[in-house]
């Protein structure tokens, strides 16, 4: 089996104290990248909230609302409840996201494609419309793009086009709140082994006819460092762009793929 702690061959970096003070809202910060960027700003000195679907189960140090992000009612709502019991965020990382099976052009449920483009890349519009004018200036904003932010793949249309939207989305917002101070960024990780991706190769074992340790070192030997990117490196990339030291970094799609050729 590989893991991220083997194709990683370290611990990762821990120095505290970048963020300290400052209050952030992770939208999907219940599990997978979302989960580790909450850990990891904690650690740097953050404390915010979650919001992510259905009932979260766990949010790590931080409290957790139920809402869906596509909904401007529902996000509202949460949103101002939590800044009514501790102040305002001055840091939002939008990570809610989710990747549909495989399909072709010519079979596409376009149901799904709606599906995907709701919480992708509609979910990324709301978060921002609701959290950002209660935001005080010089506050930051990071989105979860992905590879396919610039980069197509014959399987998987329907996302590719959400990701190449948050690029769009990124971009616009940098420049429209840029006199305010509020930078607008995005990471774009290539394959990170979570729970979801593992769970997608499984399924994906027939069409592929590799296992999933075959897939996994196949995509790890693409890269320039010979291993995937992990969710703590999603998140080290997240936490230098809320920081102070990217303040002159805005409108910007910063890779975390570990190389990928």
């Amino acid at each position: 089996m590989i893991d991220g702690a083997e194709m990683t061959g370290r611990e990762p970096v821990r120095a505290v104290g970048l963020l300290t003070g400052r209050r952030f809202l992770v939208t999907g910060g219940a599990r997978g990248i979302g989960a580790a960027v909450v850990h990891l700003l904690s650690e740097h000195g953050a404390h915010g909230a979650v919001i992510d679907l259905g009932e979260p189960e766990t949010a790590g140090p931080w409290p957790a609302r139920s809402a869906d992000v596509a909904d401007e009612h529902a996000m509202r709502a949460a949103v101002a409840d939590l800044v009514a019991q501790n102040g305002p965020f001055d840091g939002l990382v939008a990570a809610a996201g989710v990747v549909p099976s495989w399909h072709s052009p010519e079979d596409i449920d376009l149901d799904d494609f709606d599906r995907v483009q709701r919480v992708n890349t509609r979910g990324i519009v709301v978060s921002l419309k609701t959290v950002v004018p209660g935001m005080p200036d010089g506050s930051t904003v990071v989105a979860i793009g992905s590879l396919n932010s610039w980069k197509g793949d014959a399987h998987l249309l329907s996302y590719v086009a959400s990701k190449h939207a948050v690029l769009g989305i990124v971009r616009s917002a940098a420049l429209a709140l840029g006199s305010r101070g509020i930078r607008v960024n995005a990471v774009a990780p290539g394959p990170v082994a979570t729970e979801a991706l593992l769970s997608r190769i499984d399924s994906r074992v027939d069409a592929t006819g590799r296992t999933r340790d075959e897939a996994l070192a196949s995509s790890a030997s693409a890269t320039a460092l010979q291993r995937l990117a992990t969710p703590d490196d999603v998140a080290g990339a997240v936490l230098f762009l809320s920081s102070p030291l990217a303040a002159a970094i805005t409108g910007h799609l910063l890779p975390v793929d570990g190389g990928l050729s």
